[in-house]
């Protein structure tokens, strides 16, 4: 069976990678930007919000350990989809919760995924995640690949939940 590929706003892209890459059947994890209108935007761009890129992460996924939906519990365990381009103290249109999907099957798992989230009242407001097709993928700069095992002291904003 190939690998397949999922792609993840969550918020700030250092904090999502790290807990991606501990989940067992992850086989590679990039950070990078996408949904936005500038082409190879810079991290200093991204930043200012006027590019409309999330930070995002590129999950590749061995299927026969992990499955798709196994990729969203966890896309949902490590973040807050209730909160409109807000993670915690990070604001701005780039932190926004976002499933891009590369298959129309993705797209339906995806979206029947945030329904039963948010019919599941485990979180107290409604889930506000976006889920749309997969756009062009743009990796962040080198110093941001695996940021929290180059500064492990770094910020961190991310908690897996049970």
């Amino acid at each position: 069976m190939a690998n397949e590929k999922a792609l993840l706003g969550a918020g700030c892209f250092w904090g999502v990678e790290h807990i991606f890459r501990t989940i067992p059947g992850i086989v590679s994890t990039e950070v990078g930007y996408a949904g936005g209108t500038t082409k190879n935007p810079t991290y200093q761009e991204v930043c200012t919000g006027a590019t409309d890129h999330a930070e995002v992460v590129l999950v590749e996924f061995d299927p026969s350990v992990i499955s798709y939906e196994g990729v969203l519990d966890v896309f949902f365990r490590l973040h807050d989809p209730t909160t409109l381009n807000r993670q915690h103290n990070d604001i701005g249109t780039q932190y926004r919760s976002v499933i891009f999907t590369y298959s129309e099957e993705q797209q339906q798992k995806a979206k029947d995924y945030v329904a039963k989230v948010d019919a599941s009242h485990v979180f107290k407001n409604p889930v506000v995640t976006q889920v749309m097709a997969a756009p062009e993928f743009f990796t962040a700069e080198a110093y941001h690949q695996d940021y929290l095992i180059k500064n492990p002291s770094g910020y961190m904003c991310h908690i897996l939940r049970p």
